[in-house]
């Protein structure tokens, strides 16, 4: 059932790149994005767990703001500035280092446990896939440096937001971490929006696509599927579920060709290919690094 949990939460959070984009091309910047989507978030998550204001002690608070940080506002400034330089399924694909760089901090700063040779294999095919279908966007509509980059920075920003959740799920309820969450991601937006120049008009916001992909982003891609992701992780581990974010960009290719009309191509169907076998090898025996 955890799996499964996971499984669909990627597949949402696979769609959120377009979402965001066509925001972006209504007239929203990233950071607006950002802010409206996480400030929808705490609203509707907030009579669900108002009775606890803060954490235990000073520590696991700083925790929450790191969390809120890496997972929250940074990761999402970082994706969707991305988003700004190339195209939204090559942003997903390059997410797709996650899985690897969630491990790697794993293995060298979290349970220090040896990588197995199955996860080893499999993210290495699934990689092989990533890279087919990013050369493929470099030859059809070419890829930005500074978009390759911030896209990297996200995939490291999550892996370190997966494995310092890790260590306060066995104290706090996922329910207290994932309103901590967009706590701190709204309060760390805040300035950033507070003195930049422009902001996007009322009537510009209640026009019915804004109003309709920021209640997608803010209600399903992040009350709902934040508290699910913090349920699956507590359940299966960090490096098990970061596992399943290869799936994403599968979805991100076919909506992003039916919204935003970005192409299809044989080498991004053999890369897809790659990163689904990828998968399935690296999870084939979880268990034994989740």
């Amino acid at each position: 059932m955890y799996h499964l949990i996971a499984i669909f939460t990627v597949i949402v959070w696979g769609a959120t790149f377009i979402s965001t984009k066509v925001l972006m091309s209504a007239g929203l910047t990233p950071i607006e994005v950002m802010f409206y989507r996480f400030a929808i978030a705490y609203i509707s998550i907030l009579p669900f767990t108002y009775k606890r204001l803060f954490a235990a002690s000073l520590k696991d608070e700083g925790t929450m703001l790191l969390i809120g940080l890496s997972g929250g506002s940074l990761y999402f400034l970082a994706e969707n500035y991305a988003l700004s330089y190339t195209l939204a399924s090559n942003v997903s694909l390059i997410i797709c280092t996650t899985p690897i760089l969630t491990a790697l901090l794993d293995r060298f700063f979290g349970s220090r446990k040896p990588l197995a040779p199955h996860f080893l294999l499999g993210s290495t095919i699934a990689f092989i896939g990533i890279a087919f279908v990013i050369f493929n966007g470099s030859i059809v509509l070419g890829l930005n440096p500074i978009g390759d980059i911030l896209t990297l920075t996200a995939a490291f920003l999550w892996g370190i937001f997966s494995l310092t959740l890790k260590k306060v799920q066995s104290h706090y309820k996922s329910l207290f971490i994932t309103r901590k969450t967009f706590f701190y991601s709204v309060l760390s937006l805040l300035p950033f929006i507070l003195f930049s120049p422009g902001h996007t008009s009322l009537s510009t916001l209640l026009r019915p696509i804004m109003i309709g992909n920021l209640l997608f982003l803010g209600l399903l891609a992040s009350t709902l599927c934040f508290f699910l992701w913090n349920v699956a992780v507590k359940a299966i581990g960090p490096v098990s579920a970061t596992n399943y974010i290869y799936l994403s960009p599968i979805v991100t290719l076919i909506v992003a060709h039916y919204v935003l009309d970005e192409p299809i191509t044989a080498m991004a169907i053999f890369g897809s290919f790659f990163i689904l076998v990828g998968v399935f090898l690296a999870l084939r025996k979880q268990k034994s690094f989740a």
